[in-house]
């Protein structure tokens, strides 16, 4: 493949920031970043706002001053802006908007936001204008994606963080939810290979692509959710996906060109990867740091691993492309909602919300009545749910045994 030219390729914008400064700062780190020369005005501008979780945990979901920080500045300069967000299965998108106090900011400013996950969002078959490398094997039936986003400028919106299956995760990991519907899991085994697809995708149907990082929290370990956070104070931006991602891998301290999708991206002349061949500006000494984080799994990702690389492969069909996938579904809710934020996540938050990023959080939206954060306890839907299966369980291994009694006896 020939090396694909667009304004800002291989150039990322860095700015060092404060809880005091972070607006201004923002509006620093898009003109560093020449965001204009890359979205056209007359095109609606779409912001890719990212919830990994439905509740608030540092450097996890998008953060109310990154998407303040972007819809300010466009606002001014007369874009026409709208927020997109997708759901999981372990996600609820409703609370996680509002926990994430994203909804009172798009709420603040008057952008709208579209649920691409609703029946009234259509969904169109995307023909590739080049081969894919693995969608068209895992989805034979054709690709689908959101109309909305066709034709559109976009802006992902991602955090600075470290993540089970892809070593880190960012703005090319951020498209992952937004072009690919609730089957996306299936291509979790394959899912280097798929952000690449998904990147070819983008710079096909965008007409301005953009990407805006948030790493006041930056968090390590087994992330998306289960991170150790640490206070960092970085801003990234820039119009190449895998530059940005390659320079938020470098700085966490990892080697860009040993992760798989953006070694790919890079060999494929999609974007650039290799520091060395990456134009930082801004506050660029931020480049040099390397800040000795880790990629951890949690119980939850590892029997995941065993399903799509280990040796429950083989019944990775029946196990996740089956009627009897939504035990999957469950158990990750479990881990996480049951066992981890109550027991080890919310006393890291805790401890967050007592330095002056976890306070700036607690202020926003103060003038709505929603000063603080919401600290969830055992999430009820869940136990309910195992309680359910433990007792269906029970009657069937009852039923069971006594029709091997009756049977002996007989």
């Amino acid at each position: 493949m020939t090396q694909k030219d667009y304004t800002g390729r291989g150039r990322v914008a860095i700015v060092r920031t404060s809880p005091a400064t972070v607006l201004e700062d923002y509006a620093r780190l898009l003109e560093l970043a020449d965001y204009a020369s890359v979205l056209p005005k007359e095109n609606k501008t779409l912001l890719k706002i990212n919830i990994s979780w439905q509740t608030w945990y540092p450097a996890c979901s998008t953060t109310p001053w990154q998407l303040e920080g972007v819809i300010k500045p466009l606002q001014a300069a007369g874009y026409d802006l709208l927020g997109v967000h997708n759901d999981t299965v372990v996600v609820d998108t409703g609370d996680g908007e509002a926990n994430n106090k994203q909804r009172y900011v798009t709420d603040k400013y008057g952008v709208p936001c579209t649920y691409i996950y609703k029946p009234e969002s259509k969904w169109v078959r995307y023909e590739p204008k080049q081969p894919f490398l693995v969608l068209d094997k895992i989805y034979p039936e054709g690709v689908h994606i959101p109309e909305v986003l066709i034709g559109n400028n976009i802006i992902q919106l991602p955090t600075v963080k470290t993540h089970v299956f892809t070593t880190i995760t960012g703005a090319m990991k951020n498209a992952f939810g937004g072009l690919l519907g609730r089957k996306r899991h299936w291509t979790h085994s394959v899912i280097h290979e798929t952000l690449v697809d998904l990147l070819m995708i983008q710079q096909d149907i965008h007409p301005g692509l953009f990407a805006v990082m948030d790493g006041s929290f930056a968090g390590d370990g087994p992330g998306p959710r289960a991170m150790h956070w640490h206070e960092k104070n970085v801003l990234l931006a820039s119009a190449d996906q895998v530059a940005i991602d390659a320079t938020s891998a470098l700085i966490q301290g990892f080697d860009p060109l040993q992760i798989p999708f953006l070694r790919i991206a890079h060999e494929l002349g999609l974007g650039v990867a290799d520091p060395r061949e990456i134009t930082f500006v801004g506050d660029v000494d931020v480049a040099k740091e390397r800040w000795g984080f880790v990629q951890e799994d949690t119980f939850a990702s590892t029997g995941q691993k065993m399903i799509y690389h280990g040796m429950l492969k083989p019944f990775e069909a029946l196990l996740l492309r089956s009627p009897i996938v939504p035990w999957s579904y469950f158990a990750s809710n479990f881990y996480h909602n049951v066992y981890w934020y109550p027991v080890v996540g919310r006393k890291r938050v805790e401890a967050a919300l007592e330095t002056p990023w976890g306070q700036l959080f607690s202020r926003y939206g103060a003038d709505a009545g929603l000063e603080g954060a919401v600290l969830p306890t055992v999430e009820k839907k869940t136990v309910l749910q195992a309680a359910a299966f433990a007792g269906g369980a029970a009657l069937a291994l009852g039923g069971l045994a006594a029709l091997v009694g009756s049977k002996r006896r007989s």
